[in-house]
């Protein structure tokens, strides 16, 4: 099912029963597809719904505060989470919900890279999702670890699930070398705050196989 709301163009695929939990996704281009794939393919995944949102201005839609691009050729981070969730929550969660054939369980939030940062720094800012999910998240970015740390959750989530590729830190550039370090960092936070967390190490670097690690993480998140 194709929707509009806001102008966030929705895909809505999944379980819809009163048992299945509603995932947002933020995505782009086919990403939205392949984790639906992905997903289905993945033996004994637990019934969800997910609301794949395209994303087209990543660096401005899902960074919690501006910051410089990390190369010549990319956009700089203007900073525009809290505007791209103010939209989801006043406008896609309300209306994708409505639009279903059974009230989801809960929502929750899952991504990768950037978005894996965007679930996450949702928790801070919104008690609507219960879950989060972040496969190789940009747990690099500046000073997030910090806002972490010193912040407290909107409410506590019931599970986080996070995974990292092995060679994600042999970066060259040395603040994308810090994700393993600062990725450590947010689980321990979590489990110290009684957050029950997944923590799950794949083979390879950023670029290998999102939509299976993604699919992965979040078959973690819902089991937990």
């Amino acid at each position: 099912m194709q929707m509009n709301a806001d102008g966030l163009q929705i895909t809505v695929s999944g379980a819809e029963h009163a048992g299945a939990p509603l995932i947002w996704v933020p995505a782009f281009g086919k990403e939205g597809t392949e984790l639906a794939e992905a997903l289905a393919a993945m033996p004994d995944a637990p019934d969800c719904t997910l609301a794949v949102m395209d994303v087209p201005d990543w660096n401005g839609m899902l960074s919690p505060w501006a910051s410089k691009r990390l190369y010549r050729r990319d956009s700089d981070f203007s900073g525009g989470a809290d505007a791209f969730l103010q939209r989801m929550t006043a406008h896609a969660v309300p209306e994708v919900t409505a639009s279903l054939s059974a009230a989801p369980a809960y929502h929750a939030l899952a991504g990768y890279s950037l978005a894996g940062l965007f679930a996450v720094y949702a928790l801070y800012r919104t008690d609507l999702f219960r879950r989060a999910a972040s496969a190789s998240g940009s747990f690099w970015y500046p000073s997030f670890a910090d806002y972490a740390e010193t912040h407290d959750f909107a409410a506590k989530p019931d599970a986080v699930s996070l995974s990292l590729g092995d060679r994600e830190a042999d970066a060259r550039l040395p603040v994308l070398a810090t994700v393993a370090q600062q990725t450590e960092r947010i689980a321990a936070l979590f489990r110290a705050r009684g957050v029950p967390v997944q923590f799950v190490w794949n083979a390879g670097n950023h670029f290998q196989e999102p939509a299976r690690r993604l699919a992965s993480c979040i078959c973690g998140m819902l089991t937990l």
